[in-house]
Parts: structure tokens; sequence; C-alpha cells
């Protein structure tokens, strides 16, 4: 039987659009709410607890809003919430954010794999355990991508200020041979037209988990028999914990990258 409830898509701010863009051309019928938090964002270097509460909040919106599953597309608050969320949503199928460690680890020539990320999300658990369980042999080099959530939030992808950001963390996992370079926050690929520019001319791949997110969503559709109907008109609501010209600002990024 068929299930038209909408699915939920979180993130600290505008960052998680990525995934939902991902999720809306994988599913063109399901209907989706997004909750871009804004009140709080940036979340990179927060403390846990206070992460965990946040995304409790969200989460809880969601399901208020009447949520069939939800995406926390966000690496930091995955990080540090999925566990908890996950135990106390234990029967709503709830998807985040895995860093793109294995896919890079497997297809490094050079051996070499950058990782930008936040900070929490790179000293959390999940990116530490990935980390050691595929990059064996691997040298993982990470940095923060410091600035890089707050260009996006303030609409400079584009700026000549945006290119000097990349450079300045980039430049060095490219010096040190890196053939692989992962997106480990969702804000970041808003920003793959300055990366690609860094890296122009070099054979360097930048991976962006958001297809493969979608991917996830996907299956678990099918897996709990959640997807809606294939003759039905979707719907699409954005909402925050900020003001009307914020949710205005999600809406118009959410459909600008259609």
């Amino acid at each position: 039987m068929a299930n038209n409830s909408p699915i939920g898509v979180y993130d600290s701010g505008l960052g998680g659009l990525t995934v939902w863009r991902e999720v809306r051309r994988a599913l063109p019928t399901e209907s989706l709410v997004y909750l871009g938090d804004g009140k709080n964002c940036p979340y990179g270097s927060r403390p846990r607890e206070e992460i965990v509460r946040l995304a409790d909040e969200a989460v809880a919106r969601l399901v208020a809003e009447g949520c069939k599953m939800v995406v926390v597309a966000c690496n930091t608050a995955t990080a540090a919430a999925i566990d908890f969320l996950r135990a106390k949503y234990a029967s709503l199928p709830i998807v985040g954010m895995e860093p793109a460690v294995k896919p890079a680890c497997l297809a490094t020539r050079t051996g070499i794999v950058g990782v930008i990320a936040t900070e929490r999300s790179l000293d959390g658990d999940l990116f530490r355990r990935t980390a050691a369980r595929y990059g064996e042999g691997i040298k993982v080099i990470t940095a923060p991508g410091r600035g890089f959530v707050e260009l996006v939030e303030e609409n400079r992808e584009e700026s000549d200020e945006a290119l000097e950001t990349v450079h300045r963390v980039v430049d060095g996992m490219v010096a040190e041979g890196a053939d692989q370079i992962v997106l480990g926050c969702t804000h970041y690929p808003f920003l793959m037209s300055a990366l690609r520019r860094v890296v122009e001319g070099r054979n360097i791949s930048i991976i962006d988990p958001s297809p493969a997110v979608a991917r996830r969503v996907a299956q678990l559709l099918e897996k709990f028999s959640l997807a809606a109907d294939p003759r039905q008109t979707p719907t699409y609501q954005f909402i925050t914990f900020a003001d009307e010209e914020y949710r205005l600002r999600l809406e118009r990024k959410a459909l600008s990258s259609l």
C-alpha cells in the first residue's frame, strides 16, 4: 500500500539542500519537507551535547509534520547525534550522512585521500571508525573547511573570496598528492565550481556523498513499504527555526538548483 506522507530532510542550514536535490531527482513522486535550522547555523564547532539537543528538536518538528522518514542531511549532526536519534525515534527510519571515505580509499591511485569536513565531524567516532576500517595502507589527510559554510549561507559561492578560501584548504592536499577529495559537509558541494577550478588540470576526483544518500533513501522506502503512489503529485515544504526571510532563502535556493 502506498504511503504519501513526506520525507523529512534536515540540516543546520542551506547545505542539506544538496541532499534534498538528489533525493528529489531520484524519487520524483515523493513529497519532501526540508528543515533548515538557520537560527543556530553553523554547527561545526558547537559542543556535542548542544548539537544532540538541536538535532532532537529538528527531528521532533519533522515528526510533527507527519514525516515517514528523516534524512539527517548534516554531517556534523550525524556524527554527534545519529545514535541518540535512532534510539529515541526507533520506529522512524533515519538516514545519516556517511563520510565517503570508503569509495575514496577504494578508488585512489596515489594512496592519498583528502577529507574536508567540519571540526566536529572530523572528531567524531563515525569518521574515525570509517577511516580506520577502509584507510589501511592509505594516507588520509584531513582539514576543516573553515569559512566554507559561511560562504554558502551568505550566497557567496562564486566570489573571489570563495576561490581563495578553497585554495587555502585544498592546496596542501593537492601538494601532498591526494587524488581523491571527500566533501564531508553537505554545504560543501555548493562550492563545487571553486573546488573544480582549484584542481583544474589535475586528475583529482571530488566526491559528493549526496547521490549515495538518495540511493539509501530509496532502499529504505522499499524495505519498509513506504514508497509513495507513483501517480502522486509531490509537494515541497520548507521550514526553519529562523525567520521568514531565511525560509524564503531556503525555498529559492532549492528551486534554483533544480
